[in-house]
């Protein structure tokens, strides 16, 4: 891995001699991508891997992974994984070693079952590590595999470690979107308005709102003709759909990075769709429209617009954060493609 970035950087250098401004920038970002893509393959395989290993699906090991990866923004610092790991999960040396273990980085096998640690050796080498990437995920899978090897099962051992049914849920919607595409890469995002129809929107965040209590504006207004498609901004799973009073016909939609992407003021919703389905950038998933403020069928009470908004889970209730960015990012993207 350092040759391989040795190697972009010299290519850089050299480039940036006989390259205008743009095309270096270009360079980089497509290095930057080759990159990713690399470590996202070498990550699969460690995945899949364990799997011919132990038997467990490498979704569920992903899943796992992704979800402590979005986490970490959360976590104080020294207790990230080291940035030379394939993975993300950190398993806290009190659960790894034994609580009542002396030793707060202890790596010797025998000692850490001693003190009922979680931490084994996995790869064999007489260490375990929890700083290594094989001896963290077998940990893991003796952990988890110890309540059994079903869905249900795996769903008791995710509790059992976090304490939590956020976590459980969002984690087993992970591996169900892994075990659809059966890669790592859904990173890619859209905007929620398609390119041939008019639209408009300005940065709204923050801006008082009075209708139920004064409260901000968490989000940013797209308007559009009534009846305008409404595309899905990510790969995820539908969380909520349905009526709510403030944003009317909703729909709630938690994507891979664990972030809540809300679209609300709808006239409608795709056919079909409902909580638990999958979904994809770019897909269909409502239509723009003016309902909201009232009881169920409240419509009229402002222009046609969509109300997008984004929130993040960090291990207590999801807070909001301004999209526009986002949105003016996705929207230029969209348009190339």
């Amino acid at each position: 891995m350092r040759v391989f970035r040795l190697i972009i950087q010299i290519s850089l250098c050299v480039a940036a001699a006989i390259m205008p401004l743009e095309s270096v920038a270009a360079a980089d970002s497509s290095a930057t991508a080759a990159g990713a893509d690399r470590l996202m393959k070498a990550r699969l395989e460690l995945f899949q891997r364990m799997e011919s290993l132990y038997g467990i699906p490498w979704t569920y090991l992903a899943a796992v992974d992704q979800y402590e990866r979005t986490m970490k923004i959360r976590r104080k610092k020294g207790t990230e994984a080291s940035s030379s790991r394939l993975t993300s999960i950190d398993i806290p040396p009190e659960r790894w070693g034994g609580m009542w273990n002396p030793d707060t980085e202890d790596t010797n096998p025998a000692s850490i079952a001693f003190f009922n640690g979680m931490g084994i050796d996995g790869d064999s080498d007489g260490i375990a590590d929890r700083h290594n990437d094989i001896d963290v995920l077998a940990s893991v899978i003796r952990y988890l595999s110890a309540y059994g090897y079903s869905s249900d099962d795996w769903g008791i051992g995710l509790w059992s470690y976090y304490q939590r049914d956020r976590s459980v849920k969002t984690i087993k919607q992970f591996a169900k979107v892994y075990d659809k595409y059966q890669h790592l890469n859904l990173e890619q995002r859209h905007f929620p308005i398609p390119p041939r129809y008019t639209y408009s929107y300005r940065s709204t965040w923050g801006a008082s709102r009075g209708w139920g209590g004064h409260r901000i504006h968490e989000g940013t207004d797209i308007f559009a003709s009534y009846g305008t498609p409404v595309l899905s901004t990510a790969y995820g799973v539908i969380e909520v759909i349905g009526w709510n009073r403030y944003g009317g016909w909703r729909i709630g939609m938690r994507d891979m990075g664990n972030v809540y992407h809300y679209f609300a003021h709808l006239s409608s919703f795709k056919k079909g769709l409902k909580p638990g389905d999958i979904v994809e950038p770019g897909q269909v998933i409502g239509y723009v429209g003016s309902s909201g403020y009232g009881k169920p069928g409240t419509a009229g009470k402002f222009p046609p617009h969509l109300h997008y908004g984004m929130y993040r889970e960090t291990g207590g209730a999801d807070w909001a954060f301004d999209p526009y960015p986002y949105l003016r990012r996705w929207e230029r993207q969209s348009r190339k493609r």
